[in-house]
């Protein structure tokens, strides 16, 4: 019988385990790609694709910027894209490539994150949508079910800024005060926890969160309503409450929450027990982050009320109300503080969009914070310390201080605290700068900043009272306690809007440009020399970076308020905005013609689908023929102004915005205004509840200021 070597056989079943490794290998390199790797947009891909987000894939996509994986793009929240596909020589080719509906009626604030071809986007409400940038195809939606009936709870429209998004999680933080973690390629809840520390009070988030270092970091709004501010962070895995930093001080006659809180109450004067109504200071919307320092930065906002003879008689700066703070993003420990504006009166927040950069100062590189607040200052601030550099008026319209002093403090002019009198302290409480997003471009070294002037006269309510009805101050029927009362003389500046290309270096702008109206868009920037920026008049508008030079235009249907981004998808870049009227100012007001649901616009060079039909604004006739007793007509304003006016507008005055206004509704509406306003079919929309705060007296004095003033402005 024969018999096989023995070295043979060895060398043959070593040749065949070598031939078959070989095989195996070359069969997964030539096996189908979706035997290897999901399809795109499918939810295996989806899942792969956001897992890999934290903070190194942050650090990392700033280097190339191809996604948009964090609200500001970057930790810096520059939105300076270093993409330069879309140019100043190709844009005027960009067209669209899709739109998709929002199926919201409100306004859209939102700044959407996209991942490989997958974006993450809110309408109002807090609902969140995943849509498929290839196809511009929803892959799903969630609606955390915020009950409607309380959106009265906020100040400035029922609106949310966006998500986070962090090892395969979409993070939102609802209307109501919950934050959720979403499965990314679901939409599937993982976790949910309320924030809100007092029901009591009308506590809302409208701000989008931020992952520093795997926590959830989020701020509450409520300032207006009387509330005490507050930032808290949760273990993104988990939900679970990591740390929560206080704004302003609690109850003195109580132990303080740590050495920062101590400090802060020896600014505040107990008289005024502001403990009782909260003290303000909310933390809203601004946040960025400095890993190699690991600090991270929060502004804080108004006062509570806003008149600070009231909330601390005896004066005193009222720490930490409208500052930067500095934070240990690990234990959320006070590290340092800037207060921009100290003893705050006018409602000047600092919670609008920051930006840090390395700039080069006086010849030395300094680590700053760029910031321009509501009071009209724009703020160079060395971020390691928090030493002001400098400050200088980024807008004409700026009257309740000259400048800033040495000592790092406003220079205060006469008319800010004459609060016994009506007076127009410049800027008004809706800012020369409020949320919409700047951007920030190291190559031409600007900041382009929108910028505004909405014009309102103040006088301090004597008589205030916390949660007080109080007929004639403004929507203190509904939770608002400003002890001010507005516009009981008429203002004497005009409206205004503005895009400004501001140099933080020099402290002065490049260049402007001029818009119809206040409250246009936030900014993007690129590296092909180009600021986009979408306006209240409904179009979105390409400038040239270096020298404003408009370049192209497309109409959006309604006014735009949030920022476009931009970001490659399989090698192509392309640029997306959020669009949906709205906002504090867009609720009453309006400057198009037009309106729609909300929008997302994507856009690419040689793009050529079709844009959705622009519907007409349907505005009725000056309203005319409802009953009423002229002598109730006084009694009528008080009533609609502590109620009604920051919602619908001054009747037949304003033009209404995405909420009527009163003034051009039907007869047969105003004459049956009881039925609205108990328990009426609005509430669904957000109309509050009247039930047990109005009488049908009271409606029937509303009615007779509504149909008096739309006589009063019928032309003769």
């Amino acid at each position: 019988m024969q018999t096989t070597h023995p070295l043979r056989c060895g060398r043959w079943y070593g040749l065949k385990a070598a031939t078959a490794s070989v095989a195996l290998l070359v069969s997964a390199l030539v096996a189908p790609a979706s035997a290897a790797t999901p399809a795109k947009g499918t939810p295996e891909h989806i899942r792969a694709a956001t897992a890999r987000i934290d903070g190194a894939a942050i650090r990392a996509n700033a280097r190339t910027t191809a996604d948009w994986p964090s609200h500001g793009l970057d930790y810096s929240e520059t939105r300076f894209s270093k993409l330069a596909q879309i140019n100043e020589g190709n844009v005027k080719d960009l067209g669209l490539v899709w739109s998709y509906n929002l199926e919201s009626t409100r306004g859209v604030e939102s700044t959407p994150l996209v991942v490989d071809g997958i974006m993450y986007v809110t309408a109002s409400w807090s609902v969140v949508h995943a849509v498929d940038v290839r196809t511009g195809q929803r892959l799903w939606t969630y609606d955390p079910k915020v009950d409607r009936s309380g959106g009265y709870k906020g100040c400035c429209d029922v609106v949310n800024r966006g998500v986070a998004l962090y090892q395969g999680k979409v993070f939102v933080a609802s209307y109501d005060g919950r934050l959720i973690a979403l499965d990314a390629a679901t939409g599937d809840v993982k976790w949910e926890v309320d924030t809100i520390i007092d029901h009591k009070f009308s506590y809302t988030i409208t701000g989008a969160p931020r992952v520093y270092k795997g926590k959830v970091i989020i701020g509450n709004g409520g300032a207006e309503f009387g509330v005490r501010g507050y930032i808290t962070a949760y273990d993104a895995a988990s939900g679970k409450q990591v740390w929560r930093w206080f704004t302003v001080p609690g109850d003195p006659g109580k132990p303080f929450e740590d050495e920062s809180m101590a400090k802060a109450a020896k600014t505040w004067d107990p008289a005024g027990k502001w403990w009782e109504f909260g003290g303000g200071g909310t933390a809203w919307d601004t946040m960025s982050f400095d890993p190699e320092l690991n600090l991270m930065y929060v502004g804080t906002g108004n006062g509570s009320p806003w008149a600070r003879s009231k909330r601390s008689p005896a004066g005193g700066d009222n720490l930490y109300l409208a500052s930067i703070v500095a934070l240990n993003p690990d234990t959320g420990k006070y590290v340092w503080h800037y207060q921009e504006t100290p003893g705050d009166n006018w409602d000047y927040t600092s919670t609008q969009p920051m930006i840090l950069a390395d700039l080069k100062i006086e010849g030395k590189p300094r680590k700053v914070i760029l910031h321009a607040p509501k009071n009209g200052f724009f703020f160079v601030i060395d971020r390691k310390t928090g030493q002001l550099i400098s400050a200088e008026k980024y807008t004409p319209e700026v009257n309740w201080a000259t400048g800033y002093g040495k000592d790092g403090r406003p220079m205060e002019t006469p008319v800010a605290r004459a609060g016994d009198r009506p007076r127009e302290v410049t800027p008004s409480a809706y800012g020369a700068h409020n949320w919409h997003s700047m951007s920030f471009n190291p190559k031409t070294g600007l900041v382009y900043l929108p910028v505004q002037n909405v014009p309102v006269n103040i006088v301090d309510n004597k008589e205030w009272k916390f949660n007080g009805v109080r007929p004639g101050e403004p929507m203190s029927g509904v939770g608002w306690n400003l002890a001010m009362y507005a516009n009981v003389e008429p203002p004497q500046s005009k409206p205004a809007g503005r895009l400004v290309a501001w140099d933080p270096v020099k402290q002065h702008a490049a260049w402007q440009q001029e818009h119809v109206s206040p409250w246009n868009g936030g900014t993007l920037t690129t590296a092909g020399n180009l600021v986009f920026q979408g306006t209240a008049d409904g179009r979105l508008v390409a400038y040239k970076a270096d020298t404003g030079d408009k370049l192209w235009e497309t109409p959006t249907g309604t006014g735009v308020v949030a920022a476009p981004i931009s970001y490659l998808v399989d090698g192509k870049q392309y640029v997306s905005v959020a669009v949906g009227w709205g906002g504090v100012y867009g609720i009453t007001t309006r400057a198009t013609e037009r309106q729609g649901p909300g929008t997302v616009y994507t856009f690419a060079v040689g793009g050529t689908a079709k844009m959705p039909d622009f519907v007409a604004y349907r505005m009725g006739a000056l309203l005319k023929g409802v009953a009423y007793n002229p002598e109730h007509y006084k009694e009528g304003t008080a009533l609609y102004v502590s109620n009604c006016v920051f919602c619908h507008g001054v009747p037949g005055v304003d033009r209404g915005g995405n909420v009527p206004n009163l003034g051009y509704s039907a007869a047969d509406t105003i004459s049956n205004l009881d039925r609205f306003v108990f328990k009426g079919p609005g509430m669904p929309n957000g109309m509050p509840d009247f039930t047990g705060k109005l009488s049908a007296d009271d409606v029937a004095k509303i009615k007779a200021f509504i149909q008096g003033t739309a006589d009063a402005i019928r032309p003769k």
